[in-house]
């Protein structure tokens, strides 16, 4: 039975700190933030140094209600064969909807959103995870995540729905502490109820992290330290278990190493304490090497039914409408919280100005101070096609579409590095019309 140990999610911004940490066993890369082609020679060097690294993807959305793309699914198998990873980890939630399954535009939402906790929905969960470990060459692991909202009508409790998923699937469980703390204040669950009810002999690995609480609602940024209610969260759960491996995840705002250090030292305490009160005899989780005789069907794993006709349209439908008002400025459907929609609109919102000038640093440059402002405006108006480049591109062509921004140099230099990127820079706004009204008056 291999175990991970104590690891830290490996970031461009903290890659020297964390290549320089005594103690680190492993390490977790966002997938879709890195090329197999290409690796980043800090991950090469700890390779050889036989520190492990496993894949982490954000944007397979297995609990959305389409089928999973084959594209993305090669590409998270790519990167795991790359890094010789023994597993691969993702997400239960859903990141787009809309397209053909509804008839209706699809819309990409740049972040996790739950699924409800139904039948239909865990139907069709099961149906694409068993797609999914078809399709990876290693086995796969899924997290829990964080919610700013609640679906009405769920059937069934957070470790109902993922006890149930590991017993039809067999997949592995990703168990954030900081997401069940997340939901504890955002939606009044018990982490100690949860921890009851979960299947802990499928963990195969922790993830700990911080957050802020603003306006009674927690948001769970990966910018600040691990808040003592999430390390009491992983005692409680390592008193139950001893967990495979444990991971500190950082997104933002990242400290310097002697922090970062101590950090991962009060994360081991914590551990050490769970374990400590652990009545004996207790066993442990189930490595990552058992996960894959589990994700292949062997011992255990039920019969997977199939989802009746409907269901995923069905919930597509759902899942289209929370999107769109979330992200298109549609009415919210009954039944949500209309409160917190609007927190996770407008955190939505603020997550993509702040992606987009990161993956286009040379926007709030050219844009200066207006950047934000600008931004938040265009997203109220246009939601999000093809991912965080597409939209920093089209942000671009909306303000030169209007003659902005006002100054003529800045303009001239947002026109240029559109132009660079591609193509023929659009007109302002009127042209179309104005050139029709020429064409249409010299058909008369």
């Amino acid at each position: 039975m291999r175990r991970l140990g104590t690891g830290i999610g490996w970031r461009p911004e903290i890659a020297d700190a964390v290549e320089g940490m005594p103690g680190i066993d492993w390490v977790e890369v966002v997938a879709e933030n890195v090329c197999p082609g290409h690796l980043p020679e800090s991950l090469l060097r700890l390779r050889e140094r036989g520190v492990t690294v496993v894949p982490h993807g954000v944007s397979l959305g297995l609990g959305g209600a389409d089928r999973p793309d084959e594209g993305r699914l090669t590409a998270l198998g790519e990167r795991a064969e790359a890094l010789g990873s023994p597993l691969v980890t993702e997400h239960i939630a859903f990141v787009r909807a809309g397209g053909t399954l509804t008839a209706s535009p699809l819309l990409e939402a740049g972040h996790l959103l739950p699924v409800p906790r139904t039948r239909d929905a865990l139907d069709v969960l099961c149906e694409n995870v068993r797609i999914a470990q078809d399709a990876l060459p290693v086995p796969l692991a899924l997290e829990n995540i964080a919610a700013l909202f609640s679906w009405p009508g769920e059937e069934l409790t957070e470790g109902q729905f993922l006890s149930e998923l590991v017993e039809r699937t067999g997949v592995r469980l990703l168990i954030d502490v900081a997401n069940l703390h997340t939901n504890h204040v955002n939606r009044g669950e018990d982490p100690a109820e949860a921890l009851a009810e979960l299947p802990l002999e499928a963990i195969a690995y922790v993830h700990v992290a911080g957050g802020v609480e603003r306006d009674g609602v927690w948001h769970d940024s990966h910018a600040h330290p691990v808040p003592r209610p999430v390390l009491d969260i992983l005692t409680g759960l390592a008193a139950r278990v001893a967990p495979p491996g444990v991971l500190l995840e950082r997104d933002e705002d990242f400290p310097g190493p002697a922090e970062l250090e101590q950090e991962l030292r009060a994360v081991r305490d914590a551990v050490a304490a769970g374990g400590r009160s652990r009545p004996a005899g207790t066993t442990a989780a189930k490595g990552t090497a058992t996960a894959g005789a589990a994700a292949a069907g062997d011992g255990g794993v039920g019969v997977l039914a199939r989802p009746v006709a409907g269901v995923r349209e069905r919930l597509g439908m759902a899942q289209a409408a929370v999107l769109s008002s979330l992200v298109a400025g549609t009415p919210v459907p009954e039944g949500f919280d209309r409160v917190r929609m609007g927190v996770q609109a407008r955190a939505l919102a603020a997550k993509r100005a702040g992606v987009v000038a990161k993956v286009a640093p040379d926007l709030p440059v050219i844009l200066g101070a207006g950047y934000r402002e600008a931004f938040l405006e265009y997203a109220r108006q246009r939601p999000m096609r093809e991912g965080y480049r597409r939209d920093a591109l089209d942000f671009a062509g909306h303000l030169l579409k209007l003659g902005r921004p006002g100054d003529a140099g800045a303009r001239r230099e947002l026109r240029e590095w559109w132009l660079d990127r591609v193509g023929p820079a659009p007109r302002q706004r009127g042209f179309t019309a104005r050139a029709l009204r020429t064409v249409l008056r010299r058909r008369t």
